[in-house]
Parts: C-alpha cells; sequence; structure tokens
C-alpha cells in the first residue's frame, strides 16, 4: 500500500509539472551528466545500488543524448528516456529513494526546459 501511494506521488508531481509548464516547445538539449557520487549521498545508496545507479544514469544519459539530436520524433523520444529511465529506478531503489529521485529529476528537467507531453 505504501508503494501504491508513492508512485502516485510522483505520477502526480510529474503530471503536475507538465501542467505547470504549459505548452512550451522543447528545445532544450541534454547536456549533463549525473554526478552518481553525489546522488549516492542525497539517496543514501548501498554500494550495489551505486553501482546500478552509475549504469542506469549512463543509459539515461546516452539515450536523451540520442532524444536531444532527434528532429523528427524527439518528444517521443523524451518520453521513453525518462520513463524507462524512472522503470529502471524504481526497482533498484527503495520507496522513499525513489520519491526523491522522482523529485530530483523533475526539477532536473524543469530547470533544463524539458517538457513531457
Amino acid at each position: 500500500m505504501k508503494r501504491l501511494g508513492l508512485t502516485l506521488v510522483a505520477a502526480l508531481c510529474l503530471a503536475a509539472s507538465s501542467f505547470a509548464a504549459g505548452n512550451q516547445p522543447t528545445t532544450a538539449k541534454w547536456e549533463g551528466n549525473i554526478n552518481v557520487n553525489k546522488l549516492s549521498k542525497y539517496l543514501k545508496l548501498t554500494s550495489a545500488q551505486t553501482e546500478e545507479v552509475a549504469n542506469i544514469s549512463d543509459y539515461f544519459t546516452e539515450q536523451m543524448g540520442k532524444a536531444s539530436n532527434s528532429s523528427k520524433k524527439q518528444d517521443e523520444l523524451l518520453k521513453n528516456a525518462v520513463y524507462g529511465n524512472l522503470k529502471l529506478m524504481k526497482k533498484t531503489l527503495s520507496p522513499e529513494q525513489y520519491s526523491k529521485y522522482t523529485t530530483v529529476l523533475n526539477i532536473t528537467l524543469q530547470n533544463k526546459g524539458i517538457e513531457l507531453k
């Protein structure tokens, strides 16, 4: 029940941020690398989780790079990259860690000017 509640909160945060962003075009390029060390400290990850999160972050950066360089299906590729990242992180992190991670990801995407429709 707790996991369902956290999932709903994360989905609500993501939906609220999408709604609050309005209809701004997604033209930002993903130029960031995720600092796994800082993320590990913030989320208080175990060593096994840190390794898995590093792999997921590398994959996410690769997918976001492909999406930002695409001219035709950019929105679809961005959406797939973000939701794929969230799905992988959900399997790796505890519900509390996942809740914190979704907040960080949401703020990061907003700061980069990336909107998911």
